[in-house]
């Protein structure tokens, strides 16, 4: 077994043994554990059963984590990404009111065209298309998104008939997230793997303990059944033209942060090429696409590579090896349903406010001396958090960046793609 895990994965050509690799994907786990609290917490919302998530979660993360490791032998993790969850609850179906199992055919169906572009090789021209101010303005206003709801579910911000949003009472739920927050942020300060599970657990605990959260019936049970989600897309519903600009949106933000977390893990994992290519970055996002769909039909968001892979190749992971191992331990974790089920709203909270934090680091990229690259950068990410919509925020900078460009006279160096992406912004806003 042995020496058919070195040919496998080709240990030796990497340099690396099976107990890094072990280790590795251990790592990887724990810094991005947290998934498996905060994403059934968050769709749940849209009136999806939370035990269900739990169990599609982790069988998303794992199942998508595996086939990483089988086809790409990469060290890089899959799962439900953050935003594309929040995308998918709170601006479509609670925002637009869609039945959450069209928005999972919404999520179906951007896979799918994620998958041609990538197979047509059209994904490349698309990236081309989209200014590196608008692309990283993208990210930074799902950040802020996420943040937001972070606070607001934590109770930390409340709506006001009078200001729109206030500083809300510090109640005991309140102070449990707060002290959960400052142990995430320590932890990452010190660079502590697993800060934000640790977070999670210290909240979750301080819940136990002032009598907020019961304790659990039991710590290991089988799993909730994932029959109340799986299958449960409803594609004829999603595609009406109203959603049109959504599985844009979804297969839009989904390529980015695909691109910017495989293209930053595979520099530190040292696969790259002198030429500076990544040969591996065209069947990664295959499988990205392959995930999604298969998220859909599981019943989740969609699921994409995690940029806290990195943490696991920090550890010495090289291969799909350490994969593997985090996709097992996604699977162990469904025994664990009963606990992962009384963790509470205070405890995830904090870790939606941590994670906009990592995507605020993007906005070093805007050059905000040229108001030309610094205005449609700006609406893109100002009206994510305002409008409660990511979709809204992509459609003003799109539209933006295209007219001032033409008022400047430089329509010529706008893509083809992007002005095509503008105008069916200015059409969504009407």
């Amino acid at each position: 077994m042995v020496n058919y895990l070195i040919r496998r994965f080709r240990l030796e050509d990497s340099g690396s043994s099976i107990k890094t690799e072990i280790i590795a994907g251990t790592t990887t786990f724990l810094t991005a554990a947290y998934i498996i609290f905060v994403h059934p917490s968050m769709l749940a919302a849209t009136g999806m059963e939370r035990g269900a998530l739990t169990s599609v979660t982790c069988l998303a993360a794992a199942l998508a984590t595996l086939l990483v490791a089988l086809v790409c032998n990469a060290p890089i993790m899959m799962a439900p990404g953050m935003g594309l969850n929040a995308f998918f609850t709170y601006t479509l179906v609670l925002g637009q009111g869609v039945p959450w199992q069209t928005a999972l055919g919404v999520v179906f169906i951007s896979g799918v065209l994620f998958l041609l572009l990538s197979l047509l090789g059209v994904r490349e021209h698309l990236v081309r298309a989209i200014p590196p101010s608008l692309q990283a303005a993208t990210a930074v206003g799902i950040g802020l998104f996420i943040a937001f709801i972070g606070m607001r579910n934590m109770g930390l911000v409340v709506d006001s008939p009078a200001t729109l949003v206030r500083l809300g009472a510090v109640t005991p739920q309140v102070a449990i997230g707060l002290a959960g927050l400052l142990v995430m942020l320590v932890l990452q300060i010190k660079q502590v793997r697993g800060a934000i599970l640790i977070g999670i657990a210290v909240s979750t605990l301080l819940a136990i303990a002032t009598g907020f959260t019961p304790l659990p019936d039991s710590v290991v049970a089988l799993p909730p059944s994932v029959l109340p989600l799986l299958f449960k897309l409803d594609i004829t519903s999603a595609l009406t033209i109203s959603l049109w600009s959504s599985i844009f949106s979804f297969m839009f933000v989904d390529l980015f942060d695909s691109l910017g977390s495989l293209v930053a893990v595979c520099r530190e994992a040292g696969m790259v090429e002198e030429d500076g290519d990544i040969p591996a970055i065209s069947p990664l996002l295959t499988v990205d696409a392959l995930a999604t769909i298969g998220g859909a039909l599981l019943g989740t968001s969609t699921t994409t590579a995690f940029i806290e892979s990195g943490s696991g190749v920090a550890a010495g992971g090289r291969s799909g090896l350490s994969s593997v191992v985090t996709a097992l331990w996604f699977v162990a974790a469904l025994f664990f349903a009963p606990v992962i089920a009384i963790v509470p709203a205070c405890a995830t909270a904090p870790a939606l406010i941590v994670v906009g934090l990592f995507m605020l680091g993007n906005i070093t990229v805007i050059d905000f001396s040229d108001f030309a690259i610094a205005a449609p950068a700006f609406l893109t990410i100002i009206m994510m958090p305002l409008s409660y919509s990511i979709a809204t925020g992509l459609a003003f900078g799109f539209s933006s960046y295209v007219l001032i460009q033409l008022f400047l006279g430089r329509i010529r160096h706008c893509h083809p793609l992007l002005i095509a992406a503008a105008c069916a912004s200015v059409a969504s806003l009407l």
